[in-house]
């Protein structure tokens, strides 16, 4: 056996998404960090052991414009280039190679912490160190750091350094959440394990161990969803353990999960109900996916009633977006609904002081142990959510070190620091402008070749019934005048249409009605139908346009996009969040749908121009959609042409560094295993060849050049030039038909 001391700035333990995106976070901070985990690959309840879904704010397309930026981002889109068949051995790779690209990282893999030293009163702890043990390999190895972060999903670090936590369901009375139960428990959420089948094109018969269970005396065949198929997490709800102790019984839930999978296996095999003659099991987990354990207390505890009024808080270092999703504590055996939603209205803010312990001065954590209600968590506990938390917790966790201060001192007088920092890096924060005083862009003069001042959709490729209402959201910058609709009618009928806002600009969906207008339609095909519209808004924002139905009427949709500009079609039936409950709440997310017409618009044209692409967009200090796409968009290109966007200053200014945000489409939804799939590997908008040019003694001279980019955040350092031009000139894309920046910064 070999002992050994590691002495870092910063220990993360835990390999999850939330800790593999704290330690390139902090690494990337010019800090150096032990990145320690337990299993033998990166990941954790995503890695091909265990192979969830990698779900976030997006909520499988529900919410819109959601998609996660920053590391996480990051991750998704390469994955989307790098394994576009969802292979769980190809996205365990994505992971580990944006760990070893980091030089400021040493990964400790099967490295399974288990001791912790730490001093201090019980209100005032601080960790010194950290103890655990590589398998295989007999080393014993000490992590001594300045900031620790418990990424471990169980919270262990945490609870041997004597962190203040909770387990199990808060009261009703302690928060008052509606969804608390009256009573407090040690209730949680169970845990899950997996199992992949194949055709392998002639039959395979299947004998079931002796321990697997006979599913026909239990419930699942009668209130769960079974067809062969289906595999991986189609059956999330093969789950148990919420009432035992998901850590302690591990074992005996891995046995459960395991007679289940093998049972459920032998129902769809045998029992003459399924055509699964040529179907084996290709793989089975043996790794049970936890959801939820160890929650801490931090110095703020975010609660259901944050989630669902969307709060704004002053320290917002993340959002979130999947529903409040709580499942029966008897899991897979449940007469009831294997799961209950509720969703906000749109994303939702996380603060900071939920990301350290209110009693561990040197203790930030991220993932599922959170500070954070029963209720809250699960919205919380998704792992595209943990990681951005993760991203955030890591940032910080290097400001702390580099400036001798506790996470709580941070909070309290940096807080601007940390968000800025954040939003530099691209990361995932809803409603925060760039405000860096370093920024040599924001006090720049901005002009490109073309934008597109007037939107529209022109040419249809199909009919759309309106049997049910029809949405069509669309920035509003300055003002909407009149709209036109392309429209068939079976008889000579009418056609109503209003104009809604959307309460907040991080939502898509109508609040409160600003115009109207009803039009007669006479019988014919493909008519522009206009109508008058008129709403000018305070403040450029999105207009959410309700078509209302009309058995006589097909709208045309075309097989194209704007980015911003979206169509939904209204479920005739309201949503059902809770089945127990006789009236069901509004979901208007889930009610409003856009994710049968992706990448479909309803063919429009609009009066007057518009502002909402204007180049001055890249400089607004948003790089992400709010209350409008917020990115410059040209003119279309033709297959010559080049498109550019210029910045100019009065004076020279020295510039050595240049940020360039693309579009990325944050409202296609990606998902590592790709269980739902899109037809390309690069997203069409992001620019793919590209240069960046100087003004130089009046001549425009080569700074940079780019071919075959596929990612959205971009940092070219140069050699420091002086000049009171820069322009980036794009090439081609990647398949859009118009160039799209989001954000250019440009630093000394």
């Amino acid at each position: 056996m070999r002992s050994e001391t590691i002495t870092t700035d910063i220990t993360v333990v835990g390999g999850g998404l939330a800790g593999v995106c704290a330690a390139v976070a902090a690494a990337r901070s010019g800090r150096t960090v032990a990145l320690v985990q337990n299993r033998p690959v990166l990941g954790g309840n995503s890695s091909s052991e265990v192979r969830v879904w990698v779900s976030g704010a997006s909520a499988t397309g529900t919410q819109r414009f959601a998609r996660e930026t920053g590391i996480m981002g990051e991750l998704l889109v390469e994955n989307q280039f790098m394994n576009p068949d969802g292979n769980p051995y190809y996205w365990d790779l994505v992971v580990h190679e944006a760990v070893l690209a980091e030089p400021n990282i040493q990964l400790f893999l099967n490295t399974d912490v288990h001791e912790v030293e730490a001093e201090g009163d019980e209100h005032n702890r601080r960790i010194h160190s950290v103890t655990g043990w590589m398998m295989g390999s007999e080393r014993r190895l000490r992590f001594e750091s300045e900031m620790f972060l418990d990424c471990s999903g169980d919270g262990l670090v945490g609870f041997l350094a004597g962190a203040e936590y909770r387990i199990g369901r808060e009261a009703r009375s302690l928060y008052g959440e509606e969804w608390a139960p009256e009573e407090a428990d040690n209730i949680t959420l169970g845990s899950t394990i997996l199992f992949y089948t194949k055709d392998v094109g002639k039959p395979v018969k299947y004998i079931p161990p002796s321990f697997a269970k006979d599913i026909t005396t239990t419930t699942i065949p009668t209130r769960r969803i079974i067809r062969t198929g289906d595999s991986g997490c189609y059956y999330w709800w093969i789950e148990w353990g919420g009432e035992v102790d998901t850590v302690h019984d591990n074992e005996r839930i891995r046995d459960e999960l395991w007679a289940a999978i093998y049972g459920i296996w032998d129902y769809i095999k045998n029992s003459g109900q399924f055509e699964a003659d040529n179907l084996t099991l290709e793989w089975v987990g043996s790794v049970p996916g936890k959801r939820e354990y160890r929650r801490f207390i931090g110095d703020y505890v975010l609660k259901q009633q944050d989630i669902v009024n969307q709060v704004e808080f002053p320290d917002k270092i993340a959002f979130g977006g999947w529903s409040i999703d709580l499942h029966p504590p008897q899991g897979m055996y449940a007469e009831a609904s294997g799961s209950k939603h509720l969703f906000p209205d749109g994303t939702y803010h996380i603060p900071f002081r939920s990301l350290y312990s209110s009693n561990v001065s040197n203790m930030l954590m991220a993932g599922r142990n959170i500070s954070a209600s029963h209720v809250a968590f699960g919205t919380t506990r998704v792992m595209a959510t943990c990681a951005v938390m993760g991203e955030a917790a890591g940032a910080a966790a290097a400001m702390c070190v580099e400036r001798g201060i506790t996470p709580r001192t941070l909070a309290e007088e940096h807080m601007e620091e940390l968000q800025q920092a954040l939003l530099r890096n691209d990361g995932s924060i809803i409603g925060l402008r760039n405000a860096d005083p370093k920024d040599l862009a924001r006090q720049a003069a901005v002009q490109a070749s073309s934008w597109l001042d007037s939107p529209k959709v022109e040419h249809g490729d199909k009919r759309h019934p309106l049997d049910t209402d029809a949405g069509l959201l669309m920035p509003v910058n300055p003002e909407l005048q009149t709209l036109e609709l392309l429209v068939d009618a079976s008889e000579n009928t009418e056609l109503t249409v209003e104009v809604w806002d959307t309460g907040r600009a991080e939502n898509y969906v109508p609040y409160s009605r600003q115009a109207t207008d009803t039009v007669s339609v006479e019988q014919g095909e493909k008519q522009w139908v206009k109508l008058n519209l008129p709403w000018k808004p305070s403040q450029p924002q999105n207009a959410f346009i309700i078509i209302r139905a009309n058995a006589s009427l097909h709208v045309w949709l075309a097989d194209e996009s704007i980015t911003g500009v979206m169509g939904f079609v209204r479920s005739k039936k309201r949503p059902v969040v809770d089945p127990t409950l006789e009236v069901q709440p509004e979901q208007p997310v889930v009610e409003w749908d856009p994710k049968k017409l992706v990448r479909q618009t309803f063919c429009f044209r609009l009066s007057g121009k518009s502002e909402a692409y204007h180049p001055s967009m890249v400089l607004n200090g948003y790089s992400r959609p709010y209350g409008g796409p917020n990115l410059w968009a040209s003119h279309s290109m033709t297959e010559q042409q080049e498109e550019w966007i210029e910045l100019s200053w009065q004076d020279e200014v020295a510039c050595s560094e240049i940020h360039l945000t693309f579009n990325d489409e944050v409202n296609e939804y990606l998902i590592n295993l790709h269980y739902i799939t899109t037809p390309f590997d690069i997203i069409p908008e992001l620019a793919a060849d590209y240069r960046i040019e100087g003004l130089i003694d009046g001549q425009w001279q080569l700074l940079h050049r780019e071919t075959g980019n596929r990612k959205r955040k971009r940092v070219h350092r140069l050699e420091s030039v002086k000049t009171d031009r820069i322009r980036l000139v794009i090439e081609r894309t990647n398949g859009s038909a118009t160039a799209q920046l989001i954000e250019m910064r440009v630093y000394e």
